[in-house]
C-alpha cells in the first residue's frame, strides 16, 4: 500500500514562487489521487506485494497487461511528484562546488545549464517534465510527457520541474515562461547536489 508522503515544509513555504493554494491542491488532491489509482490497480495482485515503486515503474514490461497502463501512469505521477517535493525548498541556496564542475563540464557553467533545462520545459508540449539526469556517469537534460519519467529508462533523475499546468495556472495562468523562471528561486540545490554525488 503506498501512502502520500509528508511535504518537508509548509504549504506557503515556497511563495512567491509557487503559492500555498496550488501547493495544496497538487499535493493534498492531485498527488493523492495517483496514490489512491496505484493502489486500487494492485489491489488484487498478490504478486506484485512488497515490489517497491522503483522496481514497478523500472519493469512495466513485465506487469499484466491490463494493469500497465495505470501503474505507468499513477505510479509514475507519484513518483514524479514525491521527487519534485523534495528538489525544492524555501531557499534554494549554491549547487555544490563538484555539481558546478560537472555543469561547466556538461553544459558550460550554471547559467547555461539553467537556460538549457529552462527551454527543455518551455518546449514540453502539453503536460510533462523537464530532468537533469544521470546517464552512465554524463549529465543530461530530457523531457517526459504526461508522468513518464527518466526511471522507466534507466536513468537516474537529479533535478525535475513539473510543467503540468495544474503545478502554476493558478498564480500565472498562461505564463508558464514565468512560473519556470521564479521556480529557479526555490531549487533546493543542496538536495540536487547529494542527488548527483550519490548518481556518480
Amino acid at each position: 500500500m503506498f501512502t502520500l508522503p509528508k511535504l518537508p515544509y509548509a504549504y506557503a513555504a515556497l511563495e512567491p514562487a509557487i503559492d500555498a493554494q496550488t501547493m495544496e491542491i497538487h499535493h493534498g488532491k492531485h498527488h493523492q489521487a495517483y496514490v489512491d489509482k496505484l493502489n486500487a490497480a494492485l489491489a488484487d495482485k498478490k504478486d506484485l506485494t512488497g515490489k517497491d515503486l522503483d522496481w514497478l515503474l523500472k519493469n512495466l514490461n513485465q506487469l499484466p497487461k491490463e494493469i500497465r497502463t495505470a501503474v505507468r501512469n499513477n505510479g509514475g505521477g507519484h513518483w514524479n511528484h514525491s521527487f519534485f517535493w523534495k528538489v525544492m525548498a524555501k531557499t534554494g541556496g549554491e549547487p555544490s562546488a563538484e555539481l558546478k564542475t560537472a555543469l561547466a563540464k556538461s553544459f558550460g557553467g550554471v547559467d547555461q545549464f539553467k537556460t538549457a533545462f529552462s527551454d527543455a520545459a518551455m518546449a514540453r508540449f502539453g503536460s510533462g517534465w523537464a530532468w537533469l539526469v544521470a546517464d552512465k556517469g554524463k549529465l543530461s537534460i530530457m523531457s517526459t510527457p504526461n508522468q513518464d519519467n527518466p526511471l522507466m529508462e534507466g536513468k537516474q533523475a537529479i533535478l525535475c520541474l513539473d510543467v503540468w499546468e495544474h503545478a502554476y495556472y493558478i498564480l500565472y495562468k498562461w505564463e508558464k515562461a514565468k512560473y519556470v523562471e521564479n521556480w529557479w528561486n526555490v531549487v533546493n540545490w543542496a538536495e540536487v547536489s547529494k542527488l548527483f554525488s550519490s548518481a556518480k
